[in-house]
């Protein structure tokens, strides 16, 4: 079995990235975000103060987040129900970066994500994947860009759908949230000794697909 872990701050293209890669090389793609955007959907849907850390743990017996997959495509369920068109909202994303600090939070998903990684050739994206979840991965990348390029990319994403978008909130919000996740405690983001760092800020997607390939085809 081989396993490439990708890690990086938000918006830095993580999921396209990896999502086109596993399609490439025929791998099990695991979003391991968007396992955390279920938790703190759940945590929202419940009225759950992110700053209650003894509320927050009171609640993960009760949360039970599975992967399925229809058509090759990751769905989240969150217990039983899934929640794919829920968990993409900017609430939802500060949230989980919140919440995700938690040692109880990180210990009730670590298990499945790992578990994952025995079974199938998978490709894994989130913030601790090469330095935590799998330390052993074939291939590890750290992908990243600057906060302006990641805002523009969100900014984008959203005038594409309709929703109104504000430019610089967006990039504050990205700021903040690399602060959470490089500050936490538990499990921070930071590169790998061992990673490949790829910078996307002025590459395009195909660029990054085929940098990533080739570091793998050199480790497999």
């Amino acid at each position: 079995m081989y396993s490439i872990a990708i890690d990086g701050p938000a918006g830095a293209g993580k999921s396209t990235i990896a999502k086109t890669i596993a399609k490439k090389l025929e791998f099990i793609y695991v979003d391991t975000g968007a396992m955390y955007r279920a938790m703190a959907l759940y945590f929202i849907r419940h009225q759950i103060d992110p700053s209650d850390e003894n509320a927050i743990n009171q609640a993960c017996p009760d949360i039970h987040v599975s992967i399925a997959y229809e058509n090759g495509i990751q769905q989240v369920l969150l217990n039983g129900e899934n929640v794919n068109g829920q968990i993409r909202t900017e609430e939802v994303g500060n949230m989980a970066s919140k919440t995700s600090a938690y040692k109880m939070v990180r210990a009730t998903l670590l298990d499945l994500q790992r578990n994952l990684a025995k079974t199938s050739n998978i490709l894994m994206d989130g913030r601790d994947i090469g330095t935590n979840v799998l330390p052993n991965a074939d291939l590890k990348i750290y992908l990243t860009a600057s906060s302006k390029v990641r805002a523009k990319r969100r900014y984008d994403e959203l005038v594409e759908k309709g929703v109104k978008a504000d430019f610089d909130q967006i990039e504050q919000d990205i700021i903040v949230r690399d602060h959470q996740d490089m500050e936490r405690e538990i499990a921070p983001l930071k590169k790998a000794e061992d990673a490949v760092l790829v910078d996307s800020s002025d590459m395009t997607i195909e660029e990054v697909v085929n940098t990533v390939i080739d570091a793998f085809e050199k480790v497999k």
